[in-house]
């Protein structure tokens, strides 16, 4: 099973806060880190630091969708943000990358399996396919 992490978080958001939030949320969804195939985000974040050292520190891959793939996913979102589409011209970052990377992987269509958690700075979704 091809299991994504989507990942938005604010500019300079560190490594500390991202790596709380992503062990936070899989403790409770009861879902092992090494269960995890690969995280996504949107490309506006393709150089951001904190997002980049997460996925070092955890040894996976990292993929950044565009807007336009991840508003596809619009409609299957656990919740839409006016916020975050002003800023990223989608909906909601870390649900639509976690969808749209899981499909893609897997080849097969994807589902949420941990809607959108958030802290101050980030935020976080599962989905899964295959």
């Amino acid at each position: 099973m091809t299991r994504v992490v989507g990942l938005g978080c604010q500019r300079g958001c560190d490594v500390h806060t991202l790596l709380e939030l992503f062990d936070a949320a899989l403790a409770e969804g009861g879902i092992e880190r090494d269960s995890i195939t690969a995280l996504a985000s949107i490309d506006l974040k393709k150089d951001e630091p904190g997002i980049l050292a997460l996925a070092n520190a955890l040894n996976l891959p990292l993929h950044c969708l565009s807007a336009e793939q991840l508003a596809a996913f619009a409609d299957r979102l656990s919740h839409k943000s006016d916020v975050a589409f002003a800023h990223t011209g989608c909906y909601g970052v870390a649900e639509s990358a976690a969808l749209a990377l899981a499909e893609h992987l897997a080849g097969s269509p994807s589902r949420l399996l941990i809607t959108r958690k958030k802290s101050l700075q980030a935020t976080f979704a599962l989905a899964c396919a295959g």
